[in-house]
């Protein structure tokens, strides 16, 4: 079987080493050395001031919603994983969804102004795959209107923009160190911000609030990476820079195998060192994928359709048509890429697509 993805596990005895040191502490959450030990490892790595460790990637975006959002209209992509769209609507904001570029596959800045009302507080974009938004002219669009900017940078570990952590851009930047992405913790996450003042304001949320253990700066919950969570970090962290380079070298096998003529690719944007996190292709439609999609499985490769569906079609938002974003979402397919794929492998995966396509 050959899955879409494969968690990478550090050697078991480099991680028990980790662990050795927990049960020596007997401190295993509440802020530990093992999580100051990663915080600190990451922000050398990273290139990033301010960070918040926590114990998945959906709660930086919730957090960071609950401290910008004011319960107000929230611009954001159809183009994403739905936790973009639900954290939106748990936090009691509103979604308003702006279509995405046909080939960076992020959201269009060039439509985000007139979807902009009175009740517009910020714009949660997220930068699809790893690969950056266009952070310059959104920028310019916040300041225009004093709105806060917020990225879904889940995908985004190791990314570089313009020589700078892509964690660096906007109010705050949050990234998920789920157990599929590259670097990760086997669940956890983090945000990213560089003002001081804000920087607090997350701080205190993710601790129920705490200051001090009687005293609470305000409202707050439960987001805090544990020791163990740290540990797998740690562990994995290392290896990270070879992981990265392991994958460019499998993206290039397909493009190199691959039928472009009848198939696309994502646009990585200019001045990007980009982090080969996935590898989607694009099809002429939706018959021929699921042709394709028919076929892998009946070899045993399970590629997935990510993004699917366009999230303008979720039943707990107001349908709002996004033709950009719903064309792609139906014609789009991540293709197998982890750690250990053969070069044989992926020779089948593309004779296979190309025999279709």
């Amino acid at each position: 079987m050959i899955p879409v993805t494969k968690t990478f596990l550090p050697p078991l005895e480099e991680y028990q080493q980790h662990l050795k040191e927990i049960w020596n502490s007997n401190q295993v959450a509440n802020g530990g050395k093992l999580l100051f030990d990663l915080q600190r490892e990451l922000k050398g790595f990273l290139g990033v001031d301010n960070m918040i460790l926590t114990a998945n990637g959906t709660l930086p975006l919730q957090i960071a919603l609950k401290v910008l959002g004011e319960k107000g209209e929230v611009i954001t992509t159809p183009f994403s994983y739905v936790a973009t769209t639900s954290t939106i609507v748990w936090e009691n904001c509103i979604p308003v969804f702006v279509d995405i570029h046909p080939e960076f596959l992020t959201i269009d800045e060039t439509k985000i102004e007139a979807a902009i009302t009175d009740k517009t507080t910020t714009i949660l974009a997220t930068h699809v795959f790893g690969n950056p938004c266009n952070v310059e002219q959104i920028e310019i669009i916040a300041k225009k209107h004093n709105l806060k900017v917020i990225y879904d940078a889940a995908h985004c570990f190791g990314v570089k923009y313009n020589g700078e952590s892509l964690f660096n851009y906007g109010d705050i930047s949050t990234c998920s160190f789920h157990a599929t992405k590259i670097f990760h913790t086997g669940e956890g996450g983090a945000m990213f911000c560089k003002d001081e003042d804000l920087y607090k304001k997350l701080f205190y949320s993710h601790n129920f609030g705490h200051k001090g253990e009687e005293d609470f700066h305000g409202l707050g919950i439960n987001a805090k990476m544990s020791e163990l969570q740290a540990a797998m970090g740690l562990a994995v962290l290392p290896y990270v820079e070879n992981l990265i380079n392991n994958r460019k070298i499998i993206i290039e096998n397909y493009d190199c195998l691959l039928n472009f003529e009848k198939l696309r690719k994502i646009t990585i944007r200019k001045q990007s060192e980009w982090n080969y996190s996935y590898y989607p292709v694009i099809f002429e439609n939706e018959e021929k994928l699921l042709m394709v999609q028919k076929a892998l499985n009946n070899k045993k490769i399970y590629p997935r359709r990510y993004f699917y569906p366009s999230l303008n079609n979720l039943n707990y938002v107001a349908f709002q048509e996004m033709k950009i974003s719903e064309d792609i979402s139906n014609s789009i397919l991540c293709l197998p890429l982890f750690t250990g794929i053969r070069k044989s492998e992926v020779e089948i995966i593309s004779g296979i697509i190309n025999n279709i396509v």
